[in-house]
């Protein structure tokens, strides 16, 4: 196991750590003041994360902190730094809280940007699933060319922009290009089929759709959302991806 230290911080990465954590803090996340929150900001901006929220974790002597590069948590004073999930075992069954804040954090970033989405929709829509896709990516090109397979299985595609090489990267400005298309339908066709990208530029929200992705632990493309906020990383397959919404509690009659 290993401790790095950074900046005077501790990032804790095993259970043991947390639980001695635990164990030696007394206050409530729900106790935290102005100034705890001032002080758990400024630790991180030292470490280049910027925080969004801070706020109580399910876990008392646990806050729970959304920075532009995902979800930490910290310990009240801001002393810990600890990135990784933290389960609930209390019950029958093992749930990951930190999933659960994620896919709410996802279907209200799914909300919010649903305006902006390339859209492939079937004819008979049963399921809508959104994926963060790069035009460089092998599988999400594979994963487009059955676009029909998928629409035709009463799955409608949306479409979230990822490029790997990050803002201001070649894959960036490709990607950006395709959103500022009239047709962006063909536009996105074209690009994952190798034709070369006209050059475009607007004011579409394709930087903002990246920063989501990193913010929602999407490390890799095509990351899948579905409609609950749970996220499949990797291609699957038209029947895959059929079997696995049919399996959701939420899944539509088909």
């Amino acid at each position: 196991m290993t401790f790095l230290s950074r900046a005077g911080h501790k990032f804790v990465t095993t259970a043991l750590a947390l639980m001695t954590l635990m164990l030696t803090t007394t206050a409530s996340a729900q106790d935290l003041s102005v100034e705890q929150i001032k002080t758990i900001k400024s630790q991180l901006t030292k470490l280049g994360l910027n925080a969004d929220t801070v706020t109580a974790s399910p876990m008392d002597g646990l806050v729970e902190v959304f920075t532009d590069q995902g979800l930490f948590y910290t310990s009240i004073d801001g002393s810990y730094l600890i990135q990784g999930k933290v389960y609930d075992i209390s019950g029958s069954q093992i749930s990951s809280l930190t999933e659960e804040t994620l896919a709410k954090v996802r279907v209200d970033g799914m909300d919010e940007f649903e305006q902006s989405m390339i859209v492939f929709p079937a004819k008979k829509e049963q399921y809508q699933v959104t994926v963060f896709t790069d035009l460089t990516c092998g599988y999400c090109r594979k994963l487009h060319q059955q676009i029909d397979e998928f629409n035709d299985l009463g799955i409608t595609v949306r479409y979230l922009a990822f490029p790997r090489g990050g803002i201001g990267s070649q894959s960036y400005e490709d990607i950006r290009s395709v959103w500022c298309s009239n047709d962006q339908q063909k536009a996105m066709t074209d690009a994952k089929g190798g034709a070369q990208v006209q050059q475009k530029i607007c004011a579409q929200p394709v930087a903002e759709q990246y920063e989501f992705g990193r913010k929602i632990g999407v490390n890799g493309t095509p990351a899948i959302m579905l409609e609950d906020g749970n996220m499949l990383p990797g291609y699957k397959t038209p029947q895959q991806l059929q079997q696995i919404l049919r399996s959701m509690p939420t899944a539509k009659a088909g």
